[in-house]
């Protein structure tokens, strides 16, 4: 028995999607990972399947990752405002008070990372 007669078809669906992904990731376009796919013995309709979830499933992780940018960015920004706002607050009548720039600069720029990996 050879070891593709050993594999089950969920092994065999998962590993060309394996295939495909490592295709995607080493920057080959859609048309050379359906070729590609197709020369394993892929019919063109399920390479091309293949080939779009792969795609949607792309955009939804860099959508999701331009989310979390742009909320923890939200979150540094504005913290950062806090704590200025409060010392300064806390040392209107005299004293010192701190300007939390690392965060408030750290925060912008996290989150326009995120709006702009986002496409808005």
């Amino acid at each position: 028995m050879s070891n593709a007669e050993a594999m089950t078809q969920d092994e065999v669906v998962q590993a060309l999607y394996q295939f495909a992904a490592e295709q995607m990731r080493d920057g080959a376009s859609n048309q050379q990972i359906q070729a590609a796919l197709m020369e394993k013995g892929v019919d063109a309709e399920s390479a091309g399947i293949i080939v779009s979830q792969l795609n949607e499933l792309r955009d939804q992780q860099t959508k999701e990752a331009a989310q979390k940018h742009m909320m923890f960015g939200a979150l540094w920004c504005i913290g950062g405002i806090v704590v200025t706002a409060l010392t300064y607050s806390a040392a209107s009548e005299g004293g010192t008070y701190v300007v939390a720039w690392g965060a408030i600069i750290f925060g912008a720029v996290q989150f326009f990372r995120g709006v702009f990996q986002s496409g808005m």
